[in-house]
């Protein structure tokens, strides 16, 4: 069981999917928020039945998943709508990455966590480092650009929606600059694996 674990974010198109990828091919777990999100509306789930009872049938979709284009549009025209349904769907989100890196085999395991500046450090009182993959503002923007065939003025919308560079790298313990090929991120990889292993087998945490 892991008694390390490590909080892995960054802004949109920074490497987050190459950096886990990194890490799981060093035998690491890596649990996803973005996964434990959809699991926990799952058809049958009690986060589906909660969603339900908050915002009625009208939530479902024709086979009785959550109808997730609906909810896009209700959330974003409605900001308490937003509230009450990450209220119902965050802290099963939380409970499921701590439960699932808890559980982990191997020295340490990671949470792979997006909108961790955004949520807050404290909602994870449970992460013992923070790292960051970070990018330079202009070249996370091309490869936004690249990677989803948009305009430029939607590709500025979409990293100015999120938290700022700084406020990532203010509660970061560890940062990859993410500035160049894949293997130079995998070779950064490398460095903190050692480094995390070091970690686990000292008891040392921060």
């Amino acid at each position: 069981m892991s008694a390390l674990i490590i909080g892995l974010t960054g802004g949109i198109a920074s490497g987050k999917t190459a950096a886990t990828q990194a890490f799981e091919r060093r035998g690491i777990v890596v649990a996803d928020a973005d996964l434990a999100a959809r699991e926990a509306v799952a058809p049958g789930s009690t986060g589906l039945a909660a969603v339900v009872e908050a915002f009625g049938a009208d939530a479902l979709a024709e086979g009785g998943s959550l109808d997730r284009a609906a909810m896009r549009r209700r959330i974003f025209e409605d900001p308490d709508a937003r509230l009450r349904l990450e209220a119902i769907i965050h802290p099963r989100v939380r409970e499921a990455l701590r439960a699932a890196c808890e559980a982990a085999p191997g020295p340490y395991a990671v949470a792979a966590i997006p909108l961790l500046t955004e949520g807050g450090r404290a909602a994870y009182p449970w992460l013992q480092r923070v790292l960051v993959i970070d990018v330079p503002r202009e070249l996370q923007l091309a490869r936004l650009l690249a990677r989803d065939g948009i305009d430029a003025g939607l590709a500025k919308r979409m990293v100015a929606a999120q938290a700022s560079r700084e406020a990532r790298l203010a509660i970061a313990d560890d940062v990859i600059i993410n500035d160049g090929a894949l293997d130079a991120l995998d070779s950064a990889v490398e460095v903190l694996d050692k480094k995390y292993r070091g970690m686990a087998a000292t008891g040392l945490q921060a």
